[in-house]
């Protein structure tokens, strides 16, 4: 058993996707028409990280309660974990695309972790070994 999606919801697809796969170097492993239950367009997207794992389904905002989560989806609170084997390059990497970092790198007892907001505004936790 593993989780294989969690929904994220974004203002928009494209941007997102911009985000996800040429910042932070996610592949993009679908993007196909759809529709709502109701029947209007809307599209499935899934980007993942390199080598697989849980991927993220990007959701456009629909509604004006889905468009006040864009950007909290987890209250303020991190919700968003990425792990990466090389942690001062990948840090470096998102500094040069000026990817927004509320908090410096820090060493704690399970590695090294910077605090950084998506395209969003939702907080994520860069992670790498110590």
């Amino acid at each position: 058993m593993r989780i294989d999606l969690v929904t994220l919801v974004v203002a928009d697809y494209d941007p997102a996707i911009d985000f996800f796969t040429e910042v932070l170097g996610f592949e993009l492993v679908e993007d196909k028409p759809s529709l709502t239950n109701d029947g209007r367009p809307k599209r499935w997207v899934v980007v993942r990280p390199p080598g697989g794992g849980t991927g993220l389904l990007l959701a456009r905002a629909d509604g004006e309660r889905q468009e006040a989560a864009v950007g909290d989806q987890t209250a303020g609170r991190v919700g968003f974990f990425l792990q990466v084997d090389d942690f001062e390059a990948t840090y470096r990497r998102m500094r040069e695309a000026n990817v927004e970092f509320v908090k410096p790198p820090r060493t704690e007892p399970y590695g090294r972790v910077a605090v950084f907001r998506d395209l969003a505004g939702n907080p994520w936790d860069l992670l790498g070994p110590a």
